[in-house]
């Protein structure tokens, strides 16, 4: 075995509520593995179902941004505050679902310089702001974006995902969560 996936405690499956190992079981079997923040999250239950529900609401809904557009947001985030598990295992999903195998490194090291449109390029510099200076946005901000064709509610989607992983990038560094192997080569070669 390697390192720990948390400084925190790791429950076992068959120690946890139902519906929490319900859920870690249902992702599971799409993924093929166990995601290490569901294990790292599952030793607080209440706060587990309430971050897989905003995580859920956000990454998961109909939205004028794309899932790959959302995984950028996280990915270029992530870079920014320097969180490992982030960068990792959502790279993984933003080169599936972007079906780009070189996207995640590019958007997260400097997504200025990534293959982007320059929609894309708006949207990013509006996530970091949020994520790294979110007591700088002017309206000035928002109206760079509508130029770009982003409504006031993909604004707020842009936001919301950059601030929530945003927390999410302070959880895995407290817990110095490790990403799962699976995910490091996830995207970037052809499916066997």
């Amino acid at each position: 075995m390697g390192a720990p996936i948390s400084r925190f405690p790791v429950p076992e499956l068959d120690e946890l509520p139902e519906d929490v190992r319900s859920r870690i079981l249902e992702v599971q079997e799409k993924a093929g593995f166990v995601p290490n923040v569901f294990l790292t999250l599952a030793h607080r239950p209440d706060e587990f179902r309430a971050f897989f529900a905003y995580h859920d609401a956000l990454m998961e809904k109909a939205s004028g941004l794309s899932k790959a557009e959302r995984e950028m947001i996280v990915v270029a985030t992530s870079g920014a505050n320097q969180c490992l598990y982030c960068v990792v295992a959502h790279g993984a999903i933003l080169r599936v679902r972007a079906k780009n195998p070189w996207i995640a490194d590019q958007v997260a090291v400097n997504h200025r310089k990534a293959d982007l449109s320059p929609r894309q390029h708006a949207m990013l510099d509006f996530a970091l702001k949020v994520a790294l200076r979110s007591s700088g946005i002017v309206d000035a901000d928002f109206a760079a974006l509508r130029e770009h064709g982003f409504s006031d509610q993909d604004i707020w989607d842009i936001g919301a995902v950059a601030a929530f992983f945003a927390m999410s990038n302070r959880l895995a560094n407290l817990s110095s969560m490790r990403p799962n192997d699976e995910f490091f080569l996830m995207g970037r070669l052809p499916k066997a």
